[in-house]
């Protein structure tokens, strides 16, 4: 008797482990593996900027335990750079990354979401993005699109950019053939210039061969590796038309919303991640090699004089003015944008402001 419960109790924990392993071993072989395509408007492995999208493509395949891979193509080696946004929206390709002002022509209130000039910094921009009102509204933005935004990286506070000749008066703006995106562009066209749109690996070689005269773009350490400093000889701050530029990766809607909800999470999680790691980064290093730009390589360093800042500045409220009087879009992103800004200035002005002057 002793012998036939054994053998009884036996094949019942078989069974039981049998059964359990029949359910759950299936289940762990089918999980579906995705493998998906970013593109970026960046040069391929474009320092930083490029790094943060090979960056996120990287903890995505970690934390996924290589359930989702992607592959990311810098500029030019899948799409041309600027049409990344199309090839993501149409569905070519699931993901790219890039700067949202990138889009203004297919929706003018794109542009709010990258930087304003005069507008808020970097801390302030992830504030209103996560914890405001903004990450929702630049959703509305890109839905039409058939795409998802999230930021993905930030500039932080840039420099005012690189000219062939010295700014001493608003009337040196006239006729400028300047590199600027977004509202910036506008209003250099305003004070007189022209503003030239064109992909990061296009800037240098227009500067050499004077197809444009001057060209804002991220901050000493990102201009350095850019080697602006062998064919500029005036580095400009402060930069009033980017003072916390968000990068953004932007997903087909239709191929996000496929995906498992973890996947989804693995997904933002990466890109919060990245949008730390890119400003550090640039925080870390601009002042190393803005010294070096300095004292090795003799630029010279101007601050622009206070009424070409007072003319950019009246300028900047007049060209907004015009974008959000015709597109209704824009209108509520940027109000938005003000009321959020006018609450984070009061109060910066207690923490931020009052504790720069002591430190300083």
């Amino acid at each position: 008797m002793n012998r036939r419960e054994f053998l009884k109790k036996a094949l019942l924990t078989g069974g039981v482990v049998g059964a359990t392993t029949s359910l759950t071993a299936p289940a762990v072989h089918a999980r579906k593996r995705y493998r998906w395509r970013m593109v970026t408007t960046w040069p391929p492995h474009f320092p930083v900027l490029g790094e943060g999208a090979e960056m996120l493509a990287r903890l995505v395949e970690e934390m996924s335990e290589g359930r989702m891979r992607i592959r990311v193509y810098g500029g030019g080696e899948l799409v041309p750079p600027l049409e990344a946004f199309d090839a993501v929206s149409q569905g070519i390709v699931e993901m790219g990354h890039g700067a949202a002002y990138y889009w203004a022509g297919k929706s003018p209130a794109t542009q709010f979401f990258t930087s304003i000039p005069f507008g808020m910094n970097a801390q302030q921009m992830n504030a209103w993005l996560y914890a405001g009102e903004g990450l929702r509204l630049w959703e509305e933005v890109y839905a039409p699109f058939n795409l998802v935004p999230m930021p993905a990286g930030n500039t932080g506070v840039q420099m005012g950019g690189w000219f062939n000749k010295e700014i001493n008066s608003i009337e040196d703006i006239k006729g400028l053939k300047m590199r600027i995106p977004g509202l910036g562009g506008k209003v250099i066209s305003r004070a007189g210039g022209a503003a030239v749109l064109s992909a990061g690996g296009e800037i240098y070689t227009n500067l050499e061969r004077g197809v444009i005269d001057a060209t804002e773009w991220v901050g000493p350490y990102h201009d350095y590796l850019m080697g602006f400093y062998r064919i500029a000889r005036y580095y400009y701050y402060p930069g009033w038309h980017e003072p916390g530029s968000v990068l953004e990766v932007f997903i087909n809607k239709k191929r996000f919303e496929a995906l498992p909800e973890d996947l989804q999470s693995i997904i933002r999680t990466a890109a919060y991640r990245t949008n730390i790691w890119m400003l550090s980064e640039f925080e870390s290093k601009n002042y190393a090699y803005l010294k070096k730009l300095v004292e090795e390589h003799k630029v010279r360093l101007k601050r622009f004089p206070d009424d070409v800042l007072r003319a950019f500045k009246r300028y900047s409220e007049e060209v907004i003015e015009d974008v959000i009087a015709k597109d209704r879009m824009s209108k509520r992103v940027y109000e938005s944008f003000r009321r959020f800004k006018r609450d984070i200035s009061k109060w910066a002005r207690v923490s931020e402001v009052a504790y720069y002057e002591l430190m300083m």
